[in-house]
């Protein structure tokens, strides 16, 4: 064995159910998710329980204060839908706010650094969240629940409160820094001045409340009505120049997939402004390209990274930059009826812009980073300007007009090649999902060098070092370097659903459809109070 790979291996085995299935990040927001299904909901209504309920159990990711795209197979329709819920500039945004400044680092895009990296957190950093406004325009337009119905699990896990455990203590102290600028961010997460510790909860009252009244008031309420007045005082008073009228004005976009074929079946993601075109652009290279054998070898990774470096390389002399680092969240559902959904929703950075509002509770983003400081360039500041280039890439498989999987990651610039060879490893070699989730990937985006997982063989590494600067490194729980990835399967000949999360991941798992309960243990009972 390689004396600088550490001596585990880890298997998870994926879910399996008539009945349909959620996969995502966190297990007990995948149990949130397939109690719907129990409940008579469908794959948008576990979605969309699934995704309010991270708000709660990986609120570091993803939450109220983000934003993020949606795919949607309508088995009936037989008709794939996007919904993008990206966030917003401020009206009023001023560049005069975000000078360039030397001394800063570049942000996470690459663009120049900003003076006390105004772009990439505290309050200039937020733009207006379109999270919440996605997740319900989902559920009215292809759900069968009510939003109160969706919301019941959350609400549970909020009130027993933030369940924290050695991951939980790791996510904190990795954003010690960028907490402790905020008041009410600090005082949560880093009480005494040291992160949470494990086997405790932390209570949220105000995250509590606040998702009570969308409960109770409707979603209108968090752009619209008492809650959106509280939101816009928080913003403003901590600088923001979001106004409430910003929060009012807040539009979904809903268009038609970007689409395109591989291996006979079509593959439907979430839009131009997504990382879709960069996944199309790979499998498409690599169908004209590579003629799969029986088994995956080391020719299949040569020619992976060469259709990713193809597709990056195109992205970037289209765009310019691509994001290098980020936190996300990513969950796909499937039902009986052969409905399937894949969502991917971001605070962008790891707790975002490490900004808790006072009254609500509400982590928010920091995606203003999203924006080149910079006039002239597509990604430049403008007044409410949606987020225009993402890495997020939630995808869809169909074929014969029947869904097949649904597959999507975190990671940043990792999304699309794990995104991208999760499916093709199921068209190209007729894998299984857990097959493939097992499979170990390569990571490349036109960086100059191709990083793959030692799992693969002394072969296949040998190989890729004979074509690439190659670097060796193994999949563990942190860094993530070859992304995270949730993805359900349907097979259409008997309608037996599965679902599969990222191994390496101690949150992540699938759960099938059964009713709601709150999972609990002796240890949880703790409490953590300020």
């Amino acid at each position: 064995m390689n004396e600088n790979v550490e001596q585990w291996r880890l298997r998870k085995p994926a879910v399996t159910s008539p009945d349909g299935v959620v996969a995502a990040q966190h297990w007990q927001a995948a149990r949130a998710g397939a109690a719907m299904l129990a409940e008579g909901g469908n794959a948008v209504d576990a979605a969309v329980a699934c995704a309010m309920a991270l708000n709660v159990v990986e609120p570091w990711m993803c939450g109220l204060g983000g934003s993020g795209f949606m795919v949607v197979w309508l088995a009936e329709a037989q008709e794939a839908r996007v919904l993008n819920f990206q966030g917003t500039l401020a009206g009023a945004i001023d560049t005069a706010d975000y000078p360039l400044d030397p001394a800063e680092p570049d942000s996470l895009m690459g663009y120049p650094g900003v003076k006390d990296q105004a772009n990439v957190r505290g309050y200039g950093a937020i733009t207006v969240p379109g999270a919440v406004a996605g997740l319900s325009a989902a559920l009215t337009e292809h759900g069968r629940l009510s939003w109160a119905e969706v919301l019941a699990p959350t609400i549970a896990l909020a009130e027993r409160g933030l369940a924290v455990d050695w991951h939980t203590t790791l996510q904190i102290a990795l954003s010690t820094a960028l907490l402790r600028r905020d008041p009410t961010a600090g005082a949560h997460y880093l009480p005494d001045g040291v992160p949470l510790q494990p086997e405790t909860h932390r209570p949220l009252p105000a995250l509590t409340e606040t998702l009570k009244t969308l409960a109770a008031e409707g979603p209108e309420s968090f752009y619209r009505g008492a809650l959106a007045e509280k939101i816009a005082a928080d913003l403003q008073a901590g600088g923001s120049r979001i106004s409430f009228e910003d929060l009012g004005s807040y539009e979904v976009e809903r268009h038609a997939p970007l689409s395109g074929n591989h291996r006979g079946a079509a593959i439907h993601t979430a839009g131009e402004t997504s990382g879709g075109q960069r996944l199309l652009d790979m499998l498409a290279h690599a169908e004209a390209h590579f003629d799969p054998g029986a088994e995956v070898g080391p020719d299949t990774w040569i020619a992976y990274a060469r259709a990713l470096d193809e597709a990056f390389a195109t992205h970037k002399r289209k765009v310019g930059l691509a994001a290098e680092g980020g936190c996300t969240s990513h969950m796909s559902a499937v039902d009986r009826d052969g409905n399937m959904v894949a969502l991917t929703y971001t605070l962008l950075n790891r707790f975002g812009s490490g900004v808790m509002l006072p009254q609500t509770g509400i982590l928010m983003n920091n995606s203003v980073s999203y924006f080149d400081p910079r006039p002239g360039n597509p990604v430049s500041m403008a007044g409410g300007k949606r987020i225009n280039s993402s890495n997020m890439c939630p995808t869809i498989a169909t074929r014969d007009g029947q869904a097949l999987f649904a597959v999507g990651a975190s990671g940043a610039n990792h999304i699309v090649p794990c995104t991208s060879q999760i499916t093709a490893l199921l068209l190209d070699y007729g894998m299984s999902l857990e097959e493939a989730f097992h499979t170990p990937r390569i990571d490349a985006s036109a960086r100059g060098s191709v990083r793959a997982d030692p799992a693969m063989g002394e072969a296949a590494l040998a190989a890729l070092a004979d074509v690439f600067e190659l670097e060796v490194a193994q999949l563990l729980v942190f860094p993530k370097l070859y992304s995270c990835p949730s993805g359900v399967l349907r097979d259409p000949a008997d309608g037996t659903c599965w679902g599969a999360a990222d191994i390496s991941a101690p949150s992540a798992g699938a759960a099938a459809a059964a009713p709601w309960s709150l999972a609990t243990k002796a240890a949880e009972e703790t409490d953590v109070r300020a």
